[in-house]
């Protein structure tokens, strides 16, 4: 099964939130941890390391906080959640040194390659902006948890 991890989902959800505030508004952690019940420490981590990696500017001060380094448009859900879990693996073959024993003869290496491929093409076709479309942001209120919130592609036998 392909399913993405807690912080990369936690990483589209702050992305698609600052994308949902406007251009320059800054939002603090606490503030994202509590409209969507994701715990503190972890949230940070990944807002860290999207700020290291460009997706977001971190303010310091009052009214700091984090807010989107460039438009949502120019931000696809691949180069995030590479930027989170790294490259995304359906099997093995695809890594750099992408032999088993049953490389000569297996007969679904092909085919599990378009898979892989078209996996890629779609993340990269979605961006933070068509991923806030037409929706505002959820309020701690209504109960919504983190996990679910976005659609995950899922692979099953």
């Amino acid at each position: 099964m392909l399913k993405l991890t807690k912080k990369a989902d936690y990483g589209l959800i702050s992305l698609r939130h600052l994308a949902l505030q406007g251009p320059g508004r800054a939002v603090s952690a606490k503030e994202l941890s509590d409209n969507y019940r994701i715990p503190l420490p972890i949230l940070s981590k990944v807002l860290q390391k999207l700020a290291r990696d460009g997706f977001l500017i971190s303010e310091q001060g009052t009214n700091g906080g984090y807010r989107l380094a460039r438009h949502a448009s120019q931000i696809t859900a691949l180069s995030v959640i590479r930027a989170i879990d790294g490259p995304i693996l359906l099997t093995a073959c695809f890594t750099e040194h992408g032999e088993c024993d049953q490389s000569d003869s297996c007969t679904v290496r092909e085919p599990l390659r378009r898979v892989h491929e078209g996996i890629l093409n779609l993340l990269e076709g979605i961006t933070v902006s068509e991923l806030s479309t037409g929706e505002a942001p959820p309020a701690a209120a209504r109960g919504i948890r983190a996990e679910g919130l976005l659609p995950v592609p899922v692979l099953t036998s």
